[in-house]
């Protein structure tokens, strides 16, 4: 071989060898970036970790929060707000009674016939709100709810006779008497001025009077206060309700000495209904995150509904885009599509809920999911184990602090099956004991309803949580909210606590 030859060999030979030292860096770094995503991931899921030790720490913190949320007002994050709801269904109502859920940009009204222990018929219409009288005035809007129902009843009933109505008005409202309260704010986007301060009840019994119709509220509600008038309605057992859907929120039966801040306070039956606004519910066991702090930054109320944004339905799905889009900044994971992870709230929970139960063996539905809703193509099967991971423990982390408030309720009201009551008083076996449930979330998420079971055995023990049932119930906020003004019409008598 002549020196040209030899020259070219040589050529040849270095240059496979830097070809070999690329490829080899290449891949070199591409194990790095994985590692870097395979530690935030471990990263976070530590962060997220709720053992049972843990979850008995957030149940202790919610009595405690429970306790002084009754002594004063301002005294605790669980605001703890009387409703004046001393009665609840039995079985026994019977009537026809009416309903209006206003709590957005739609309403509802629903027509309720119960008798025989049984809702025998249950008719509803739902109508949109316009948008200029969610900024307009007070009048107006009750104006419009209150001709939109009496079209309603006209259609339905036909008759001029005096009806109780359920007002279920999910805003918030600082309650004077179980037909009457005050707006305290407006939420949802709705920007009425002068109305902050005006008994809403009020305001919707004079509207139906300029409107002719013989409707008047006997029952002013919140969709929580719904939920466990309808559970109690179907079993007695029931001590209490929580709503885990796009928000959070329960409420349960508490006795009338135990409401320090309300001393003297007299009920039918010793007992009142309390809202306890969970959803702001705060403690320093609460696993919290750097993404918690992210999403927290980026919401409007910043600082508050601290347990709400672990738990419902509006956030988890942006906690996961937050960890994916960190991965996607620091791992390279998701190749050129990090810029697709930024904006806020695109994987809607929803999504997250659709991930974490794909079981195809190629996990095609989360493929499909990055492509078509985060714009993420041809993403390796490791990757999208990698994201329906996150899914799930952000699933997890949420599911099992849920279940911890709930036993946080059951620990109030003696009934975890420990050895002595939150009052102080001694007590004997558990008694079985119904939570009432309503949202999206918990009813139609299996993974996460079958999380939250699981820690309330966890927490409570078998023995204990075989005397706990969740009921799922469908319509509170409407039909609850008429057998409350069952109730509170013209037989107080009838309901009990």
């Amino acid at each position: 071989m002549g020196r040209v030859g030899l020259g070219v060999a040589a050529g040849c030979a270095a240059a496979t060898c830097a070809i070999a030292a690329v490829l080899v860096a290449r891949r070199a770094s591409a194990r790095a970036r994985w590692r870097r995503a395979v530690a935030l991931l471990r990263e976070f899921e530590e962060g997220c970790a709720t053992p049972p030790a843990r979850l008995r720490q957030v149940v202790d913190a919610m009595v405690v929060e429970m306790h002084a949320g009754l002594a004063s007002d301002g005294g605790s994050k669980l605001k703890m707000l009387l409703t004046f709801v001393d009665a609840l269904p039995t079985g026994n109502e019977e009537g026809i009674y009416y309903a209006i859920d206003l709590g957005g940009t739609n309403f509802r009204a629903l027509r309720v016939e119960v008798g025989a222990g049984s809702v025998v018929t249950s008719r509803k219409v739902e109508l949109p709100i316009p948008e200029e009288l969610t900024r307009g005035t007070i009048e107006e809007l009750f104006n419009f709810v209150a001709i939109a129902l009496k079209d309603f009843v006209e259609t339905e009933d036909g008759k001029d006779e005096q009806r109780a109505l359920g007002f279920t008005f999910s805003f918030p409202v600082r309650q004077t008497s179980v037909s009457s309260g005050s707006l305290i704010r407006w939420t949802k986007g709705f920007s009425i001025e002068n109305a902050a301060g005006k008994d809403v009840a009020h305001c919707l019994n004079e509207a139906l009077a300029r409107s002719g119709l013989n409707v008047r509220v006997t029952a002013l509600v919140n969709d929580t206060v719904g939920t466990l008038a309808l559970g109690h309605y179907h079993d007695e057992d029931t001590v209490a309700a929580v709503i885990i859907g796009a928000g959070t929120n329960a409420c349960y039966i508490e006795r009338t000495d135990a409401i320090i801040k309300c001393q003297g306070l007299l009920t039918n039956s010793g007992g009142m209904v309390v809202n306890m606004e969970w959803g702001n519910f705060w403690s320093s066991h609460l696993p919290r995150t750097p993404y918690d702090i992210s999403l927290d930054d980026e919401t409007q109320n910043r600082n508050d509904q601290g347990f709400e944004k672990m738990i419902s339905g509006i956030y988890l799905g942006e906690i996961a885009r937050l960890v994916l889009h960190r991965m996607a900044l620091e791992s390279d994971v998701f190749g050129d599509s990090a810029d697709n992870l930024s904006t806020p709230f695109t994987l809607s929970t929803p999504l997250l809920a659709a991930i974490r139960e794909d079981d195809s063996p190629d996990l095609s539905e989360v493929r499909r999911i990055l492509q078509e809703h985060l714009k993420i193509p041809d993403t390796p099967l490791k990757t999208r184990r990698l994201v329906v991971k996150v899914c799930d423990i952000v699933t997890r982390r949420a599911a099992r602090l849920a279940a911890a408030g709930i036993v946080g309720i059951l620990k109030k009201l003696g009934r975890d099956g420990s050895g002595v009551a939150s009052s102080g008083r001694t007590r004997g076996q558990p008694r079985r004991s119904v939570v009432a449930i309503e949202g999206g979330l918990y009813q139609g998420y299996p993974v996460f309803r079958e999380y939250l079971d699981e820690a309330l055995v966890e927490i409570l023990g078998e023995e204990v949580a075989r005397t706990v049932a969740l009921s799922v119930t469908e319509d509170g906020s409407g039909v609850g909210a008429a057998l409350l003004a069952a109730v509170h019409s013209s037989n107080r008598q009838q309901g009990s606590i």
